[in-house]
C-alpha cells in the first residue's frame, strides 16, 4: 500500500447559492465514446444514479462530496472529453448518492469556468458560448462579460416535455395531484399549498420529508427531482415563483433549480400562464434567483449568477481512518 497521500485539485463554484465542484486533472480512466457512455461506465454493471458500483471513479466522488471534505449537499462534475469536435468538453455530474443526467447550474458554472480559465477564448465585454456535452444531450452555456470578467451565464436546455399531469399521489398528509416533465431529467410538480405548506426555512424539514415521499411513491418514472413550489406576487416582468427542489436521497437544491426551472416552464406554457418569449422569475428557499425564458418547442433558457469559490488540492492520506469520509 502507497504512503504517499493522494492529491485531487478541484475548482470550486456557487451558482446562486448551489455548489458545483469542478475536477478535470486527477481523474482515473472512464472508458467511452460518448459521454452517456462514460455515465454507464461510472455506474457500472446493475448500478444506478444514486446507486453506483465501486470502483476509482466513485471512490472519487465519495471522496469529494462527503464530510470532511464535503458535505451532504455538495454537487460536482468530472470534466471529460465531449462526443464530437462540436462541443467544447463533456462532463459526468455527481453528487453524494451518485450521478444525473442533468444540472443546470453546472452547466453555467462550468460555462464560467470554461471562460475565466481561458480554456474558452472570450471577449471582455459581450457574450461567448461554451457548448457542453452532458449525459441527457447537448447544452450551450452563454457567458456574459463585462470590464473584462463574467457577470452572469444563461444556458440553453435540451428540450423539454410534459411526461403528465395530475397524477394522484398518496403521502401522510393526504393525496395530490402532481405534474411530471422531464428537462434533462425527470421532475415532479406540486404546489406546497395543497400540504398547507409555503416554501420557507422553517417549512424545510417537512418540504424535504414530502419531497422523498412523492419521489418514493412514483417508482415506475425513475424520478430525479420534486420541487414544492409557492406563487407570489407578479413582477413587472412577469410570473414569479419560489421553490425547493429535492433531489436524490433528500438532497436539496440551495439554488432554484437550473434544469427544474425548465421543467416548470414547460409547465406553465403549458398551462396558458407563459407565451414562447415570457420570462418566470424563480426564487430558491434561500432567496437567490434565476431568469427562466419560454421559448419555442419546448427549448428553454435559464439565467442567473455563477461565482468562484476556491481552488483546492484535497489530500487522502493512506494512515486516515476515516478515508473517503462520511454523510450525516
Amino acid at each position: 500500500m502507497s504512503t504517499t497521500p493522494h492529491t485531487v485539485r478541484t475548482t470550486d463554484y456557487h451558482t446562486a447559492g448551489e455548489p458545483f465542484r469542478i475536477v478535470d486533472e486527477d481523474l482515473p480512466p472512464i472508458p467511452g465514446d460518448t459521454v452517456a457512455e462514460r455515465r454507464a461506465t461510472a455506474l457500472g454493471p446493475g448500478g444506478s444514479g444514486t446507486d453506483p458500483r465501486p470502483g476509482p471513479l466513485d471512490d472519487l466522488r465519495r471522496l469529494l462530496s462527503r464530510e470532511p471534505r464535503g458535505h451532504a449537499g455538495m454537487y460536482g462534475g468530472f470534466v471529460v472529453p465531449p462526443d464530437d469536435d462540436g462541443a467544447h468538453f463533456g462532463v459526468l455530474f455527481w453528487h453524494k448518492d451518485g450521478y444525473s443526467t442533468a444540472c443546470g447550474h453546472g452547466t453555467m458554472a462550468l460555462g464560467a469556468w470554461a471562460v475565466d480559465t481561458g480554456r474558452v477564448p472570450a471577449p471582455d465585454d459581450g457574450d461567448v458560448s461554451v457548448r457542453i456535452d452532458v449525459p441527457s444531450g447537448r447544452v450551450t452555456a452563454a457567458v456574459h462579460r463585462a470590464d473584462g470578467r463574467t457577470t452572469g451565464v444563461t444556458f440553453r436546455n435540451v428540450p423539454s416535455r410534459i411526461v403528465a399531469r395530475d397524477v394522484k399521489v398518496t403521502t401522510t398528509l393526504g393525496t395530490v395531484d402532481v405534474d411530471l416533465a422531464h428537462s434533462g431529467a425527470l421532475y415532479v410538480s406540486v404546489a406546497a399549498r395543497e400540504f398547507g405548506l409555503d416554501v420557507s426555512l422553517p417549512a424545510l424539514p417537512e418540504l424535504v420529508r414530502l419531497g422523498r415521499e412523492i419521489s418514493a411513491a412514483l417508482p415506475a418514472h425513475d424520478v430525479y427531482g420534486v420541487i414544492l413550489y409557492e406563487e407570489l406576487p407578479d413582477t413587472p416582468e412577469g410570473l414569479r415563483q419560489r421553490n425547493v427542489t429535492v433531489f436524490a436521497d433528500g438532497q436539496i437544491d440551495r439554488s432554484p433549480c437550473g434544469s427544474g426551472t425548465s421543467a416548470r416552464l414547460v409547465l406553465l406554457g403549458d398551462d396558458g400562464r407563459l407565451a414562447v418569449g415570457d420570462t418566470l422569475r424563480h426564487e430558491s428557499v434561500v432567496g437567490t434567483v434565476f431568469t427562466g425564458r419560454l421559448l419555442a418547442e419546448g427549448i428553454t433558457e435559464v439565467g442567473g449568477t455563477t461565482f468562484r469559490t476556491g481552488t483546492h488540492a484535497f489530500v487522502l492520506d493512506p494512515h486516515d481512518e476515516l478515508g473517503a469520509g462520511f454523510l450525516l
